[in-house]
């Protein structure tokens, strides 16, 4: 029985209809994903299962009594509030240290803060926020509007495991095609107006997407020589018109109804890269750099060769510092210590994370020339922006829309029609892909492959980084910055484990350190030298426990059926990570200790 239904629900703002009288029914434990183009509809359909706004005709059902949860895509969020006083807000229908309990778990494996005020936090902190909120609740059904925009690897890689052990319904609109890969059961797409649920996995959408855009294609194709070759008959002269019949005049008629009728495929973006002459045969040189801000250490002994044609990936968690080493690398900062050598001849395009370097209060058209006139150059000839802009999807009408009026995807192409209008040979993108839908993603794709100058990229989309990038940055704790061969999966591949059985590494975090920071070398003692022989073993039977208690706290089950076994668990999980604190600041003395 299914837990949403619609049926025969259609709903329009203007004359265009985004859903033409759609049917859908999803059931409990299913995880679907409605994928489109942007501006197709798919966050008014969720709106519609929020009842926040109302069908113009059809039915939307909910089952009686299911709980219903949200993340939009656009958030706004109370600033009066704690994290944790948001998180547990969505948890408790009645507030029970059970629900606060679960909210608690939430807000730990999304990294939130919880004493932090969300009027303190920036927009993708809030946007976690409020996917705890929603997340804390167990609902019935959820809903998820773009719910990996603003998230960091680690947090995606939690987000997924957790959405597959969902019990509830899950419907969501994502761009992240790995994400979609590995969560959804269904795909169901939604083109002009109508809904078509499509089997099999991501990849079998996209090919029967695709085959059926073609299909679609050679219809319309064949159906215009026969319009045409109508339209031909009809203006004949005399003698023809007093023989036509009117059948077929009838038929011509409705031909051309049909032709009006027609809603073409979205259209598809038409950009090129600017190329500028080549630059020096080094990009930049990093020689121990270390950076601070705040007080915080960011990079630390850090160095790095980056050569012409390079095509570098950074990745981290939120916050690390990712944002802070291409400024430094660039010029726009300068390290606390070390140095940082950059080569002759360099020509950047920046695509900034933020839209700062966007003007608000600017037209679209101004965006873009910059100078207030009517064309740009493009592959060195003129071309008008009103042209050019077309080719990125803005109709005429949208040119002197201010930029603060334009959606997160069109602020995303109007960016790209920016960059890409001045000649480069170093490209940095700074996310680049959020907001961006699958068929603008693969398009940038294309062009960030062709491009023959150097690329630096800050990415948390994971298809991307293996599809672009031929190097990769990682922070990895400490304020380290280890470079790794290849994209997003080499680098999983090639990441050593947390703790080696022969060499077991310092500790990830800083930790106290027993006795002097500078011990004399001396001769250990029988014990010792046995403590030290056997704390690997320990270390790595307790980080297993941990990895195994993580993964049971993970379960959204586990507060709902058995609460006193969850608050057992994260009991545990406390006393494990002190005794790994005293486990690695014991050994680390005890090394210190030992003579070379």
């Amino acid at each position: 029985m299914p837990i949403v239904r619609l049926d025969k629900v259609s709903l329009s703002f203007g004359a265009r209809p985004l859903l033409d009288r759609v049917d859908l029914q999803v059931r409990r434990a299913e995880r679907v994903c409605i994928m489109g183009r942007n501006g197709e509809g798919k966050s008014s359909l969720l709106r519609l299962l929020r009842r926040e706004i109302v069908a113009d005709s059809g039915e939307v059902w909910i089952r009686p009594g299911a709980r219903v949860a949200a993340l939009d895509q656009e958030v706004a969020v109370p600033c009066d509030l704690t994290v944790q006083s948001l998180v547990r807000e969505g948890a408790g229908f009645a507030q029970t240290w059970e629900n606060e309990l679960r909210a608690d778990v939430v807000m730990s494996r999304l990294g939130l803060d919880p004493s932090a005020q969300i009027s303190d936090l920036s927009g993708g902190w809030r946007r976690r926020a409020m996917l705890g909120r929603a997340l804390a609740g167990e609902p019935d059904i959820l809903l998820l509007d773009e719910p990996t925009n603003h998230l960091d690897i680690d947090a995606i890689d939690w987000l997924e495991r957790f959405m597959l052990e969902f019990a509830g319904a899950l419907i969501f609109v994502s761009h992240d095609r790995l994400f979609s890969r590995r969560v959804a059961t269904r795909f169901v797409d939604l083109d002009r107006g109508r809904l078509t649920t499509w089997s099999g996995g991501y990849e079998d959408y996209v090919a029967q997407k695709s085959a059926a855009l073609e299909a679609e294609a050679r219809q319309a194709a064949l159906f215009d020589k026969k319009l045409a070759q109508e339209e031909s008959w009809i203006r004949q002269g005399v003698e023809a018109r007093r023989t036509r019949n009117e059948g077929r005049v009838r038929a011509l008629q409705e031909l051309r109804r049909q032709r009006l009728a027609r809603r073409a495929p979205g259209g598809r973006i038409e950009a090129s890269v600017q190329e500028a002459a080549p630059s020096g045969k080094l990009v930049f040189e990093a020689l121990d750099v270390a950076h601070a801000m705040g007080g915080k250490s960011l990079i630390e002994g850090f160095s790095v060769r980056v050569m012409r044609g390079d095509r570098i990936g950074i990745i981290g968690p939120n916050g690390c510092g990712k944002t802070t080493l291409i400024k430094l690398l660039v010029g726009e900062l300068e390290p606390d210590r070390g140095s940082i050598r950059r080569g002759t001849g360099l020509q950047t395009a920046y695509f900034d994370q933020q839209r700062d370097r966007l003007d608000p209060a600017a037209s679209v058209m101004d965006s873009v020339t910059e100078g207030g006139g009517e064309t740009v150059t493009i592959g060195g000839r003129s071309r008008h922006v009103a042209g050019y802009l077309r080719d990125f999807l803005f109709p005429p009408e949208r040119l002197r829309a201010p930029v603060a009026s334009l959606s997160g995807g069109e602020r995303n192409r109007l960016l790209l029609a920016r960059l890409f209008a001045r000649p480069s040979n170093l490209l940095i993108m700074d996310e680049p892909t959020n907001d961006l839908d699958a068929q603008s993603l693969v398009l940038l794709e294309e062009l960030v492959a062709d491009y023959a100058g150097t690329l630096v990229l800050v990415s948390h989309d994971r298809t991307f980084l293996d599809n672009v990038v031929s190097g990769t940055l990682v922070f990895e704790g400490d304020a380290r910055v280890n470079e790794y061969v290849g994209g997003y999966s080499d680098w999983i591949r090639q990441r050593a484990p947390p703790v080696q059985k022969s060499a077991p590494r310092a500790p990830t975090v800083s930790m106290p350190r027993a006795g002097p920071a500078e011990p004399p070398p001396r001769r250990l003692s029988y014990n010792e030298r046995r403590e030290l022989e056997a704390l690997p073993r320990q270390i790595e039977m307790l980080e297993q426990e941990q990895a195994q208690l993580r993964a049971a706290s993970a379960d959204p089950t586990l507060f709902r059926d058995d609460p006193a076994q969850a608050r057992v668990t994260l009991r545990r999980l406390q006393e494990i990570d002190a005794a790994l604190a005293t486990a690695f600041g014991r050994w680390e003395a005890l090394e210190l200790s030992r003579p070379l």
